[in-house]
């Protein structure tokens, strides 16, 4: 991971140099650096991390790109602000890139700090207050080592985590540690701290934001993917494009035509059938003219215990994605890369959802007769007659807007009270929202979690263009409906890329699948995962319902749908909690 920081924050003033040499010896990293900012602050940053002292004596950690992709190097390149808020609105609506802005406050002896909108970046950021000095990092372990943070877990979170697993809240799973969310801002001051939504999706689904015409629309997506795309290239010496063969990481994979980063192309294959991409991803390969790696994931990679990386401050990473972390780091190795572009969140980002809001959006903005060209889009989509698209739209305009998923209560006893979760704040949506709105920003806030589950991400930058903010906002304006235009899902995407990919990758609708390796790594491991959850931490806590498991897994096969993940998940909590004090 390149960005890798940690400030403190003394409201006393009590800082010094003393102080930083002090940190600098208790970290004992050659690479870490601390510098005294203010007698109120005090920033530790590793020496990849780029930083920009401003005018005001800001600190600008990270990068920071233009709205057309042009990289910001020089503070006089900003203007001047009248005030610090100016600046945090002026950087959020005129700039974007993996970026954190640290405002200090000698007169009231607090600090503000900015993370960027992006739902995934290389940017983590948590905060905590400990006998009233404030910390805020990229990696708890470094406010462990300084003495400014004691390790513990928060048993209340872990419940809401078996019971909303996938909710993404500020509140992690430590005691004490809270993360500021992509585009918020954080107010430390004595001993009290406080957040602020700076960025919200919802100001680009108004009816003033909203394309009118597809044409505009794709041309506005093309313009943000190509531009994120390339530039986030630019700051890496060499990547590797991870190629599922299907179209959001085609997407990432030729709108890398135009780089000079050297790129390596792999392609993920499993010794089970069903997971076999390479016919697309080559063909996405040839285009860059490089090879296509193959990498093979065995069902002795599948581990469900296993060492947790200390900045994992939720159980978020699973059997699965710990297999890929295994193999995929072990692949970087080879090719000497820095970092990993993936075409995650294309699904979110791109509108694919599998419900008919969208058709309801159009009959409730464009009126019944254009919006029966929506339902007859939403039945040729899912391969249902006119009539069932029909009755599914009004029913959707009919119902009252849905709240969060309800908990998962599988496996969990049934006399334990169902815990209270504060919605994510992007989820709190407006009266008038449209249903495909609520869904898909919904959506969108749960792609949030998706960065906690790459801990490769932690080792070597993880790039998801898709879900930078650019992206973000542009696909934010296209309405619901257009996506479906044509009965093709993601069709705007379609669309602004049709001269560039492979008709074979333009056209497709299916795509590869993990779950048969999943049921052979669950075959193999049926009898030590048992055993794992009935003998562990989760169940000492009563958190688990052991009868029941027990019963379930008496199966040497996973017969009944998909509900075999559901014990790879309590797995994940588990090994988490295993790993801390």
């Amino acid at each position: 991971m390149s960005f890798r920081f940690l400030a403190v924050v003394d409201p006393a003033g009590g800082l010094s140099a003393e102080a930083v040499l002090q940190w600098d010896a208790a970290l004992g990293d050659a690479h870490m650096h601390g510098q005294l900012v203010s007698a109120t602050l005090v920033v530790l940053a590793s020496e990849r991390t780029p930083s920009m002292l401003l005018a005001d004596g800001s600190l600008l950690l990270g990068h920071v790109f233009a709205k057309e992709g042009l990289r910001i190097q020089d503070a006089r390149q900003f203007p001047a602000f009248k005030d610090a808020t100016e600046a945090r609105r002026h950087l959020i609506e005129q700039y974007w890139g993996p970026y954190l802005l640290v405002q200090p406050d000698d007169e009231r002896g607090g600090v503000t700090v900015l993370r960027e909108p992006s739902p995934h970046s290389d940017v983590s950021c948590f905060y905590g207050l400990q006998d009233g000095v404030g910390f805020v990092t990229s990696d708890i372990a470094l406010a462990e080592r300084i003495g400014l943070y004691r390790r513990q877990i928060d048993w209340d979170a872990i419940l809401r985590r078996l019971a909303f697993p996938q909710h993404k809240s500020a509140r992690t799973a430590l005691a004490g540690v809270h993360e500021l969310l992509p585009g918020q801002a954080l107010r430390l001051k004595g001993s009290e701290a406080t957040t602020s939504q700076m960025w919200t999706p919802w100001a680009f689904v108004t009816p003033d934001a909203r394309h009118r015409n597809a044409d505009d629309a794709a041309a506005d997506v093309r313009q943000a993917v190509s531009t994120a795309t390339e530039t986030l290239a630019s700051i890496d010496r060499a990547i590797l494009l991870e190629l599922s063969g299907g179209l959001d990481s085609s997407i990432v994979g030729t709108s890398l035509r135009s780089t000079h980063t050297p790129i390596v192309c792999t392609s993920l294959v499993t010794t089970v059938p069903g997971a076999d991409e390479r016919a697309y991803a080559v063909q996405i390969a040839d285009q860059l003219g490089v090879e296509l790696h193959t990498e093979t994931l065995h069902i002795d990679d599948a581990q469900f215990e296993f060492d947790v990386h200390p900045q994992c401050t939720v159980p978020r990473v699973g059997v699965l994605q710990h297999a890929v972390d295994r193999v995929m780091l072990a692949a970087a190795a080879r090719h000497d890369i820095d970092a990993f572009f993936s075409g995650g969140g294309g699904d979110t980002i791109f509108c694919a959802l599998d419900t008919a809001a969208p058709a309801a959006d159009a009959m409730h903005v464009l009126g019944p007769a254009a919006g029966m060209a929506a339902v007859r889009d939403l039945a040729t989509l899912h391969q249902c007659t006119l009539l069932k698209a029909s009755r599914l739209t009004l029913r959707k305009l009919r119902r009252a807007a849905g709240a969060d998923r309800p908990p998962d209560r599988s496996f969990l006893p049934p006399s334990i009270d169902t815990p209270h979760i504060d919605p994510h704040p992007w989820a709190v949506a407006p009266s008038d929202a449209l249903p495909g709105d609520r869904e898909r920003i919904r959506s969108l806030a749960i792609c949030q979690a998706y960065r906690d589950s790459l801990a490769r991400g932690e080792a070597l930058t993880m790039r998801m263009p898709l879900l930078a903010q650019p992206v973000v906002e542009a696909c934010l304006r296209t309405p619901s409906w257009m996506w479906i235009a044509g009965g093709k899902n993601r069709a705007v995407a379609r669309a602004a890329f049709a001269d560039r990919l492979p008709p074979d990758i333009l056209h497709r609708r299916s795509k590869g699948t993990f779950m048969s390796y999943l049921g052979a790594v669950y075959r193999r491991n049926r009898a030590p995962m048992r055993d794992f959850l009935l003998q562990g931490r989760l169940q000492q806590e009563g958190l688990l319902d052991t009868t029941a498991i027990a019963e379930f897994m008496r199966h040497d096969s996973p017969e009944r749908g998909e509900a075999f993940t559901r014990i790879f998940d309590l797995c994940m909590v588990e090994n988490w909690v295993r790993h801390q004090p």
